[in-house]
C-alpha cells in the first residue's frame, strides 16, 4: 500500500453492527508512500498507523478547476 498525505484510509468493521472507520493521511512516515502513517479521525485525533488487510485505501480527489 503507498498513501500520500490527503488519501484516506478505510478500516472495516470485523463484526456485525461496527461500522467503518475513516481517517486522513497528514504524513506519511515511511519510504515511498509506505507505511506506517500518520493519520487523522473526524473527531481530530491523531494516531500513528500501519495498515492491515481490513484497510482500503481511497486516493484523494483532485480539486477540480
Amino acid at each position: 500500500m503507498r498513501a500520500s498525505k490527503g488519501d484516506r484510509l478505510v478500516k472495516h468493521g470485523r463484526v456485525v453492527g461496527q461500522h467503518d472507520h475513516v481517517v486522513e493521511v497528514v504524513e506519511v512516515l515511511g519510504p515511498e508512500g509506505n507505511p506506517p502513517y500518520r493519520v487523522r479521525a473526524e473527531d481530530g485525533h491523531e494516531t500513528v498507523l500501519s495498515p492491515g488487510p481490513d484497510c482500503v485505501l481511497e486516493p484523494k480527489k483532485e480539486q477540480q478547476r
